[in-house]
């Protein structure tokens, strides 16, 4: 299973984005997004939702594909929306 930071990594190369703009799109620092990608770090809630619309992937495909986020969200009630907001139809 891939790491959210892969997700991320392939979803922006995909973008032909680089890290620098990613960052400014998602108002992080840039270090921030290669600690992301590196997986020394995890997103906030608020920052996986800034990605989802910025890699045009729902949020719940990041979650799902990744194994580190659920120690972060398992229990959340913001994971249990943003999902059933993708099982819905809506775009998060």
């Amino acid at each position: 299973m891939n790491t959210i930071g892969q997700i991320i990594k392939e979803n922006r190369e995909m973008h032909h984005m680089t890290q620098q703009e990613l960052a400014r799109k998602v108002r992080v620092g840039v270090n921030t997004i290669e600690k992301y990608e590196n997986g020394e770090q995890i997103p906030s809630n608020q920052t996986i939702l800034k990605l989802s619309t910025v890699l045009d992937i729902p949020a719940s495909e990041l979650l799902a594909k990744s194994e580190n986020i659920f120690k972060k969200w398992k229990s959340g009630p913001t994971a249990f929306f943003c999902l059933n907001l993708d099982y819905m139809g809506i775009k998060n």
